[in-house]
């Protein structure tokens, strides 16, 4: 069944949206062992994208949120934090092929 095929009011597709956005964040908690720069490496997105997207959205609806509140949200800590507990030095594999699949980011 095709997507256009499926009734669905905007109230209906926003709360399954933000329903997989919520299920998406408590993979990635689950996954602390997957670095930002695997994600990026393999899907040209990380965590800190997500909460550039985040903090995007909130602007676009007139709420005030700074970098750092909105990382908050995708790391379920404070990002100062997550790092410290949870990130890696990247070898200089991951480095070469982030430069080869994310030039200029």
């Amino acid at each position: 069944m095709a997507t256009e095929d499926i009734a669905m009011d905007e109230q209906t597709k926003t709360e399954l949206e933000a329903a997989a956005f919520r299920r998406l964040l408590a993979h990635l908690d689950d996954r602390k062992d997957v670095q930002n720069i695997d994600m990026m490496n393999l899907t040209g997105f990380c965590r800190n994208c997500l909460s550039r997207w985040y903090q995007e959205a909130a602007a676009e609806k007139g709420i005030e949120m700074d970098k750092e509140a909105a990382r908050e949200v995708v790391y379920g800590m404070p990002y100062a934090k997550w790092k410290e507990k949870f990130q890696a030095e990247a070898s200089a594999e991951q480095q070469a092929a982030f430069e080869k699949s994310n030039p200029g980011h």
